[in-house]
């Protein structure tokens, strides 16, 4: 065993111990019938992505869980893999493209799909790699792509189905339409701002009245696709022009005045214009007016834009090809010198923008694919407010549930090649194609011929379904589905899913829905059938993780400059010190405050815990004894004394409450336990505790005890550790004891709590011999005495029990407080120039004669209220100008608040300081 470095190298540990662990298999899961599953399914980054520190705190979170469940003897698999990610992906491969001078189209869809396959190759597994850095124990053996050809196969069964069923559909739609992209996104891709802009007020001559219908809009470009303009049903105002028609200016339309319910009559004239090609509610608008009249006076939708949001062919000339915007100003411009502008406005109001690329999305009416929500959503909704599927916070519930009550119809094709081709043909045959032959033929491959015409021309639709498509079968597809085989049987329903709720629609609602609506066909492990929703649903708790934010509370991001690179925090600080850190700063359901600064938590601890081993060590070295770690029973039961007692209670008591954090989700809590008992109960109290008996008058044979329970105590420490602080705890593990080549602390046994060994009265007369210390130590503090001097200490409790314990215990405040006589007081009287303080309700007296120059203390003592005094009255003078209260930015004007607080504080401590002297 080759000797423990003096300062611990992070770098060092994780090149080592990383390659160990994969080369023995211990990421690795396979179905074990004598173990209970316990599965995660790492939400898939996408193959353009790189890590960022929200994917350090999902994946850390996740390693935690996963690294717990394997040491308590689960047959854990973490299902890793990374996601196609279409339009991202797309783009990045055109962008290269465009430097070369060419676009996609100059190669065509199949050599471009051969490019993008290249880049994928070659760029693709960043992000795995940057995960591996960070120490994630995912079975990378199982690795899956979400257009592999397992998952591929997966998409096309799904999608037939749900065709087969009736759920999915093609049809003209208003949909989100993204200019830059040239592809539909569904609702959930668009993200809405505040916008400053105007409301034009458009006048619209009515035929054979000398009057105008006049509308607001804030966007007049879209008039030239008016097919209507609507009032409210009960508006008194415009009874007398329903049924009447106007001229649509610069277009020279007439079209109808007509009534619907939806028309606010508030907002603006209480008229609006109706334009069903661009506006969703317009759509719906025209569909209950075409269902009212029937199959005369239809009113057809008009599309004016191309798929640049360019004005088409079905505008007056002048603005074809112009962009929507610039075609704005000349509408605008063109309706004032007409004289049929009556007024502008300034208004706010959302703007939806594309969540990748953020241009304006044009509500756009196309053919497209949906698949219909609600059938689905009833039951995915019943399993969470049932409880089936538990969100951690709860606070979630309600998100998800107004989301699923209010849920719309899932826009599926997108207007890209990359991506699943949708498994639809279409017959082009000849003159003797029969009507039939326009319904679409659903495939996984390609029909030999068209069943109703016998042509062998068919052709495969164009567009590719929507990235989440394949993303929402991600729990069972990566397990084999559809084919029923052992490792679905086994694995699934997954246990936790570790996700942002930014998501919780995206992927999370879908998940369940996807799960619900397939996988009771999929046998148990033992044949029987999946009859309990518990055992169909995808996975049985949903931990949502904090938003990350830099220490002003602003969103990370590249523009703002604020956003760090994990891998060289890692480099930095070392893997386990992020790790740590970024969950000891993100409390379950708040944003966690980040900077890199903080990383110092992490470090100081991994340097803490390095520390307290190499004591350990090289004490096992001096007692020159190779097998000196005790077992379970003789650590709890020879020769103890009360830091014994009490660290043994402390360690159980810890096991327990960590393992309780754990279950009930609370990560933040499990660090602050792991942080109390690690640096506090064990480092700097037990530690410090048994060097009297190390280096003391005991036998070697108690010595060796002694050491070995301090030992063992550490080695169950290293355990609670691990999930959180993997390398450290691994390399101080290998040297603690002869290990064999394959030993590894990842596949140790996770610590038990044992019941015998909390011993809450060990632990309450501990914590009073720990005050009485502590308060002792402060004393010498304050008052500035040397750290080598001896002093005495005189007790006045009245509960004799109390003044026992100090007596007794008098050589742990001889090795801890430099205390070497203590005495009662006698005859109440307190001792002169003594310093005093009160513990538990008894007082403790340091006579200070002859150990500090107690004129020369009061004196600086004096010089430092005076100072304190001053800067006091300063800030508080600052604090009531309230030229600066009202002009200081908030965070400066909180800042002389707290220094205001602080002095006030040491101004009370130097006063008592005084007194006591």
């Amino acid at each position: 065993m080759s000797e423990l470095p003096k300062a611990y190298i992070p770098k060092d540990a994780e090149e080592k111990w990383y390659p160990f662990w994969e080369k023995h298999g211990f990421f690795h899961a396979k179905v074990n019938p004598q173990k209970k599953p316990y599965t995660i399914v790492i939400p898939p980054p996408n193959i353009t992505g790189i890590l960022t520190m929200g994917h350090v705190l999902n994946n850390t979170i996740q390693d935690i869980f996963i690294r717990w469940k394997r040491m308590q003897g689960y047959e854990t698999l973490w299902m890793p893999g990374t996601d196609h990610a279409g339009i991202a992906t797309q783009n990045v491969v055109e962008r290269e493209l465009l430097k070369q001078g060419k676009t996609r189209h100059d190669l065509g869809r199949e050599v471009f799909l051969k490019r993008v396959w290249l880049w994928k190759e070659e760029y693709g597994g960043t992000i795995i790699e940057q995960l591996r850095k960070l120490g994630t124990s995912c079975d990378w053996q199982r690795e899956r792509f979400t257009m592999d050809e397992g998952l591929s196969e997966a998409v096309q069964e799904i999608f037939i189905r749900l065709y087969n069923k009736g759920l999915i559909y093609r049809g003209k739609y208003i949909i989100n339409w993204c200019p830059k992209d040239h592809t539909a996104i569904s609702d959930d891709e668009v993200n809405f701002a505040e916008h400053q802009t105007n409301l034009w007020y458009i006048k619209y001559p009515i035929k054979d009245l000398k009057e105008y219908a006049v509308v607001a809009t804030t966007r007049p470009e879209t008039m030239l696709g008016d097919t209507a303009i609507a009032v409210h049903p009960n508006d008194k105002r415009y009874k007398h022009l329903v049924g009447r028609t106007t001229i649509l200016p610069l277009a020279n339309r007439e079209i109808p005045i007509i009534t619907d319910e939806y028309v606010d009559p508030t907002f603006g004239t209480g008229m609006v214009k109706v334009t069903p090609a661009h506006d969703p509610n317009d759509y719906w608008i025209g569909q209950r007016h075409n269902a009212r009249i029937g199959q005369r006076h239809q009113m057809v939708p008009i599309n004016i834009l191309d798929e640049s949001a360019r004005l088409n062919e079905n505008v007056p000339q002048k603005y074809q090809g112009m962009d929507h915007l610039d075609a704005r100003k000349e509408v605008v411009k063109d309706l004032e010198a007409l004289g049929l502008l009556e007024k502008t406005a300034p208004y706010v109001h959302n703007v939806g923008r594309c969540y990748r690329c953020d241009t304006i999305i044009q509500p756009y009416l196309s053919d497209q694919w949906f698949v219909k929500m609600k059938p689905l959503a009833e039951k995915a909704l019943k399993v969470v407010v049932d409880g089936k599927i538990k969100f951690h916070p709860e606070q979630w519930v309600k998100t998800y549930q107004h989301w699923m009550t209010n849920i719309r119809d899932w826009c599926i094709s997108r207007q890209l090649w990359w991506g699943h081709r949708i498994p639809v043909w279409y017959c082009v045959g000849d003159v003797a194609c029969k009507l039939e032959c326009k319904q679409p033929l659903v495939s996984k491959t390609k029909p030999e011929k068209c069943p109703h015409c016998g042509s062998a021309n068919l052709r495969q639709d164009e567009d590719v379904l929507d990235t989440w498509f394949s993303s929402w079968l991600w729990p069972f597809s990566t397990l084999g589905w559809p084919h029923d085989n052992p490792d679905l049987r086994y694995f699934y329903p997954t246990d936790t899913l570790v996700t942002g709720p930014d998501i919780i629609f995206f992927w999370v609602a879908r998940m369940i829905m996807a799960g619900l609506e397939v996988m009771g066909e999929i046998s148990l492990p033992d044949g029987s059938p999946r009859t309990r929703v518990e055992d169909i649903v995808p996975f049985k708790d949903v931990y949502f993780t904090s938003i990350i934010r830099d220490i002003q509370g602003r969103k990370m991001s590249k523009s703002l400059g604020n956003s760090p690179d994990p891998l060289d925090v890692m480099r930095k600080y070392g893997a386990d010190a992020l790790r740590f850190t970024i969950v000891y700063l993100a409390p379950l359901g708040q944003d966690v405050l980040y900077s890199n600064e903080k990383c110092e938590i992490g470090r100081n601890f991994a340097n803490k815990i390095w520390n307290a081993g190499r004591f350990l060590l090289m004490n096992k070295e001096q007692l020159d004894s190779s097998s000196v770690m005790l077992s379970d029973s003789e650590a709890s039961e020879k020769h103890l004394d009360l830091a014994d007692r009490w660290i043994l209670s402390r360690l159980h008591s810890t096991i327990g409450d960590l393992n309780e954090a754990l279950e009930h989700f609370e990560i933040n809590q499990a660090t602050k336990i792991l942080y109390e008992f690690v640096w506090h109960d064990f480092c700097d109290w037990y530690v410090e505790m048994i060097k009297g008996r190390l280096y003391g008058d005991e036998t070697t044979e108690v010595k060796q005890f002694v050491l070995g329970r301090a030992i063992w105590i550490f080695d169950q420490t290293l355990r609670l550790l691990h999930p959180f602080m993997l390398f450290v705890t691994e390399e101080l593990w290998q040297h603690i004891e002869q290990r064999k080549p394959d030993d590894s602390l990842m596949v140790a046994q996770f610590p038990m709590k044992e019941d015998r060994c909390i011993d809450k009265e060990t632990e309450a007369e501990m914590t009073f011999v720990q005050n009485t210390i502590n308060s002792v130590r402060n004393v010498r503090g304050e008052l500035s005495v040397p750290p080598s001097k001896d002093i005495e200490l005189i007790i006045n409790f009245s509960d004799k029990a109390k003044a026992e314990t100090i007596k007794k215990y008098q050589s742990y405040f001889q090795r801890l407080a430099r205390v070497t006589k203590i005495d009662h007081l006698r005859d109440g009287k307190k001792p002169k120039h003594a310093a005093s303080a009160v513990v538990d309700g008894g007082e403790v007296f340091i006579p200070l004669e002859g150990i500090i120059d107690l004129e020369a203390e009061r004196t600086r003592i004096q010089k430092e209220i005076t100072h304190a005094q001053s800067m006091l009255e300063s800030t508080q003078k600052k604090l009531a100008n309230e030229s600066f209260v009202g002009k200081a930015p908030k965070e400066v004007v909180e800042k002389e608040r707290e220094k205001l607080e602080n002095f006030k504080t040491i101004l009370e401590k130097l006063k008592k300081n005084l007194e006591r002297l």
